[in-house]
């Protein structure tokens, strides 16, 4: 009988007897942990960006696996330390948890959630260039409530996971090293329309930041504004979009001028149509 209500007892007990916690291997395991994960971060972008292309965004993108994973097996290993484990005290952990996170932490529940979420099913990446929202640049970071974005303006934006949920995440190179780039132009409808667009192809194929194994594509439509030439190309080093995007525009303003062809002035108050 006095068994039974000592075993009764020790599976009611939370919380492990404070001479029974080991303090000094709760610490050796979260200093290791720590010491791991900050390795992690600072070796594996640097051997990005100084190792081959082709393994960059493989380098970067495990970044935030092996945080989650050596996060769950330091948790793992120090619960039963601390706590008593049984299923009754797991009934009672997990119904206290889910009642106090629920009314105090809904939101940043869901960013940790939707983080969950977005290192299995991958809607962007470290060293991808997605556009969420109005907010458009290269994810340098993937945390576990949010992920950092590094605009063409060199602003970091800190953009919470739970965005997941609420908008599209338009992702341009989804985990390739490339992705196309669109130089636009506006001319007056006058013009030879094959010769411009064979001189706009062969700007695209003579650029020094072209990838050549991708499509060069020119589309052109008419519009109020005139003929709408988008010269559509992919840089072999996604990093250098915008330089290749300057260097199209550059090189075929002058294209078009040999051409015989002339640009049109932009009129106030007209508004140009967003590019596909």
């Amino acid at each position: 009988m006095a068994a039974a209500e000592l075993g009764q007892q020790k599976a009611a007990k939370l919380i492990n007897d404070l001479q029974d916690i080991s303090f000094t291997k709760i610490g050796l395991i979260l200093l290791v942990t720590w010491l791991v994960i900050l390795l992690a971060r600072r070796l594996l972008p640097y051997l990005a960006e100084r190792g081959p292309s082709q393994l960059r965004l493989y380098l970067l993108g495990a970044v935030p696996t092996i945080r989650l994973v050596l996060l769950v097996i330091a948790t793992t290993w120090v619960i039963p330390i601390v706590f008593n484990i049984t299923l009754q005290n797991f009934l009672v952990i997990a119904g206290a948890l889910g009642v106090a996170i629920g009314f105090a932490f809904k939101d940043y529940v869901s960013s940790l959630i939707a983080g969950f979420v977005a290192i299995f099913e991958r809607p962007y990446r470290p060293g991808d260039w997605v556009r969420i929202g109005d907010d458009y640049g290269e994810v340098r970071t993937v945390g576990m409530r949010a992920i950092e974005i590094c605009t063409p303006a060199d602003d970091i934006v800190h953009v919470p996971h739970e965005k997941i949920w609420q908008n599209n995440i338009a992702n341009s190179n989804d985990g390739t090293r490339t992705l196309m780039c669109v130089a636009s132009f506006y001319l007056r409808p006058n013009h030879d329309a094959g010769r411009v667009r064979v001189a706009l192809r062969d700007v695209a194929l003579s650029s020094a930041y072209l990838e050549y194994d991708k499509p060069v594509v020119v589309m052109l439509a008419d519009t109020p504004l005139g003929t709408h030439y988008k010269l559509k190309a992919y840089p072999f080093d996604m990093r250098d979009q915008f330089h290749f995007i300057s260097d199209l525009t550059i090189r075929g303003k002058l294209a078009i001028a040999d051409s015989g062809a002339a640009e049109v002035q932009a009129m106030p108050g007209v508004v140009e149509p967003r590019a596909a």
